[in-house]
């Protein structure tokens, strides 16, 4: 199996809060992520597609196909926007690290596993909110 991977990186707003929860319950559990002015990251995202290399290509799949999907399906719809308000895909989370990795994976599973060459697929989405902070979505690994 041979994984390949697409580094990008966007800058986003977000307030972590539980509307169906108290505002006394979302200032304990979420500390100054519950800012109800937000707070913003400098966000790195990792997309992992695995599989054969294509004997006529070489390719796993075609990075330049995989950098427009990340571009059209994450980065121009996140980059510089606030993830609870402007990203209809988002609507309704909690934007944390965990829920927009399994949001994000989502989001390019069907269009990247359509690009990739013969039995390839996205094999996992991992978000960097922090240097410190990373959490990563990796629902079927098929090894």
């Amino acid at each position: 199996m041979i994984y390949v991977t697409r580094k990008s990186h966007f800058n986003a707003a977000h307030r972590l809060h539980n509307p169906s929860k108290s505002e006394e319950w979302n200032k304990k559990t979420f500390g100054k992520c519950n800012n109800p002015n937000w707070h913003g990251h400098n966000y790195q995202l990792e997309v992992t597609v695995a599989g054969e290399a294509d004997p006529d290509t070489g390719y796993v799949i075609d990075l330049s196909d995989l950098k427009h999907i990340i571009n059209d399906k994450i980065l121009d719809k996140c980059d510089h926007k606030n993830l609870n308000k402007e990203v209809p895909f988002l609507d309704g989370i909690i934007p944390t690290s965990e829920n927009l990795v399994k949001a994000f994976f989502q989001e390019l599973e069907d269009n990247i596993n359509e690009t990739a060459y013969g039995s390839s697929f996205l094999y996992s989405v991992k978000l960097f909110e922090t240097e410190r902070n990373i959490a990563e979505y990796c629902p079927n690994p098929r090894m």
